[in-house]
Protein backbone atom coordinates (compact mmCIF):
# COMPACT_ATOMS: atom_id res chain seq x y z
CA UNK A 1 0.00 0.00 0.00
CA UNK A 2 1.40 3.62 -0.95
CA UNK A 3 2.45 5.60 1.25
CA UNK A 4 0.57 9.15 1.71
CA UNK A 5 2.52 11.75 2.68
CA UNK A 6 0.60 15.18 3.44
CA UNK A 7 -1.70 16.39 0.84
CA UNK A 8 0.93 16.96 -2.03
CA UNK A 9 2.89 13.24 -1.97
CA UNK A 10 2.59 9.47 -2.52
CA UNK A 11 5.68 7.35 -2.00
CA UNK A 12 5.06 3.90 -3.48
CA UNK A 13 5.36 0.66 -1.93
CA UNK A 14 7.97 -0.90 -4.03
CA UNK A 15 9.96 2.38 -2.50
CA UNK A 16 10.30 1.57 0.89
CA UNK A 17 12.26 -1.35 2.74
CA UNK A 18 10.88 -3.18 5.52
CA UNK A 19 13.61 -4.70 8.02
CA UNK A 20 12.43 -6.78 10.99
CA UNK A 21 13.92 -7.84 14.78
CA UNK A 22 13.78 -8.84 17.87
CA UNK A 23 13.00 -5.91 20.12
CA UNK A 24 14.13 -4.92 23.65
CA UNK A 25 11.57 -4.22 26.99
CA UNK A 26 8.41 -6.00 27.79
CA UNK A 27 7.11 -8.98 26.32
CA UNK A 28 8.87 -11.28 27.52
CA UNK A 29 10.05 -15.02 25.43
CA UNK A 30 7.86 -13.16 22.93
CA UNK A 31 10.12 -10.30 22.16
CA UNK A 32 12.82 -12.49 22.77
CA UNK A 33 12.02 -14.96 20.03
CA UNK A 34 10.04 -13.63 17.50
CA UNK A 35 11.28 -10.12 14.76
CA UNK A 36 8.88 -7.51 15.98
CA UNK A 37 10.59 -4.78 15.83
CA UNK A 38 9.79 -2.51 12.37
CA UNK A 39 12.68 -0.67 10.39
CA UNK A 40 11.27 1.04 7.62
CA UNK A 41 13.66 2.94 5.14
CA UNK A 42 12.72 5.18 2.16
CA UNK A 43 15.53 5.89 -0.19
CA UNK A 44 15.02 9.69 -1.11
CA UNK A 45 18.05 10.15 -3.33
CA UNK A 46 17.10 7.93 -5.83
CA UNK A 47 13.22 8.33 -5.52
CA UNK A 48 10.99 8.36 -8.43
CA UNK A 49 8.42 9.93 -6.68
CA UNK A 50 9.61 13.37 -5.83
CA UNK A 51 11.10 16.20 -8.23
CA UNK A 52 14.64 17.79 -7.65
CA UNK A 53 12.86 20.72 -5.41
CA UNK A 54 11.53 18.53 -2.73
CA UNK A 55 14.16 16.46 -2.66
CA UNK A 56 16.79 19.10 -1.78
CA UNK A 57 14.22 20.25 0.37
CA UNK A 58 14.34 16.81 2.33
CA UNK A 59 17.40 16.23 2.57
CA UNK A 60 18.47 19.64 3.87
CA UNK A 61 15.69 19.67 6.30
CA UNK A 62 15.95 16.22 7.45
CA UNK A 63 19.61 17.16 8.07
CA UNK A 64 21.63 13.97 9.83
CA UNK A 65 17.96 11.49 9.52
CA UNK A 66 19.13 11.59 5.86
CA UNK A 67 22.12 8.91 5.79
CA UNK A 68 23.66 8.20 2.41
CA UNK A 69 20.41 9.18 0.77
CA UNK A 70 17.91 7.24 2.90
CA UNK A 71 15.69 8.07 5.79
CA UNK A 72 15.17 5.82 8.25
CA UNK A 73 12.77 5.05 10.86
CA UNK A 74 12.71 2.14 13.31
CA UNK A 75 9.10 1.16 15.95
CA UNK A 76 9.19 -1.08 18.42
CA UNK A 77 6.96 0.23 20.92
CA UNK A 78 3.99 -3.04 20.31
CA UNK A 79 4.69 -6.86 21.05
CA UNK A 80 2.86 -7.07 17.77
CA UNK A 81 4.77 -6.65 14.15
CA UNK A 82 1.61 -5.49 12.03
CA UNK A 83 1.33 -2.24 14.90
CA UNK A 84 4.45 -1.56 14.95
CA UNK A 85 4.54 -1.59 11.20
CA UNK A 86 1.81 1.04 11.46
CA UNK A 87 3.58 3.04 13.44
CA UNK A 88 6.78 2.91 11.08
CA UNK A 89 4.92 4.04 8.41
CA UNK A 90 3.23 7.39 10.19
CA UNK A 91 6.23 7.94 11.84
CA UNK A 92 7.49 8.29 8.56
CA UNK A 93 4.82 10.35 6.83
CA UNK A 94 4.99 12.54 9.51
CA UNK A 95 8.37 13.09 9.64
CA UNK A 96 8.31 13.80 5.76
CA UNK A 97 5.24 15.77 5.86
CA UNK A 98 6.93 18.17 8.96
CA UNK A 99 9.95 18.86 6.96
CA UNK A 100 8.00 19.50 3.87
CA UNK A 101 5.39 22.26 5.64
CA UNK A 102 7.31 25.88 5.25
CA UNK A 103 8.24 27.70 8.16
CA UNK A 104 6.79 31.30 9.24
CA UNK A 105 9.10 33.98 8.79
CA UNK A 106 9.21 35.81 12.06
CA UNK A 107 8.21 39.26 11.43
CA UNK A 108 9.75 41.40 14.28
CA UNK A 109 7.99 43.73 16.37
CA UNK A 110 9.27 46.42 18.41
CA UNK A 111 8.15 47.61 21.86
CA UNK A 112 6.23 50.11 22.84
CA UNK A 113 7.56 53.73 24.20
CA UNK A 114 5.12 52.58 27.73
CA UNK A 115 6.70 49.25 28.03
CA UNK A 116 10.28 50.68 27.96
CA UNK A 117 9.40 52.82 30.35
CA UNK A 118 8.10 50.58 33.12
CA UNK A 119 11.12 47.71 32.30
CA UNK A 120 13.56 51.25 33.24
CA UNK A 121 11.17 52.01 36.10
CA UNK A 122 11.13 48.34 37.12
CA UNK A 123 14.61 48.22 36.94
CA UNK A 124 15.37 51.79 39.10
CA UNK A 125 12.99 50.20 41.82
CA UNK A 126 14.33 46.62 41.99
CA UNK A 127 17.88 48.39 42.22
CA UNK A 128 17.06 50.85 44.84
CA UNK A 129 15.17 47.72 47.07
CA UNK A 130 18.72 46.01 47.07
CA UNK A 131 20.16 48.87 47.87
CA UNK A 132 18.18 49.07 50.87
CA UNK A 133 18.96 45.22 52.36
CA UNK A 134 22.78 46.80 52.78
CA UNK A 135 24.59 47.39 55.79
CA UNK A 136 23.58 50.82 57.09
CA UNK A 137 26.39 53.68 56.18
CA UNK A 138 28.54 54.82 59.48
CA UNK A 139 29.02 58.18 59.94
Amino acid sequence: MDLPVGRHLLIPEDELQWSFSTTGGPGGQHANRNATRAELRWDVASSRAISEEIRSKLVSRLGTRVRDGVVKVTAGDSRSQWRNRQAARKRLAELLDGALQDRRRRVPTRRSKSSQQFRIDDKRRQGAKKRLRGKPEEE
